[in-house]
């Protein structure tokens, strides 16, 4: 799965077009390096987004087969670190 599809259907950012527009601007880093839009993201990898008052880091714990996910279940699909 694409990364700003994964960081959208697991609830880490509102919308896929935010998401997208935090890959473009080079905020978002997969296991150390700038991501880009299409990578794809496979579950271990580490994910840290530099926001303004500090970078946030997430592991991916697995893929979701739907395109988004209920809030409640976001614990089985990525832990934040």
């Amino acid at each position: 799965m694409r990364v700003d599809k994964w960081l959208s259907a697991v609830n880490v950012v509102k919308r896929r077009t935010i998401a997208s527009d935090m890959v473009k601007s080079g905020v978002v880093y997969i296991n150390g390096m700038k991501a880009k839009a299409s990578k794809n993201v496979a579950p271990g990898d580490r994910i840290t987004i530099e926001y303004l008052n500090g970078p946030k880091e997430f592991e991916v714990l697995q893929i979701p087969t739907t395109k988004t996910i209920p809030k409640s279940q976001k614990e089985a699909y990525v832990k934040a670190l």
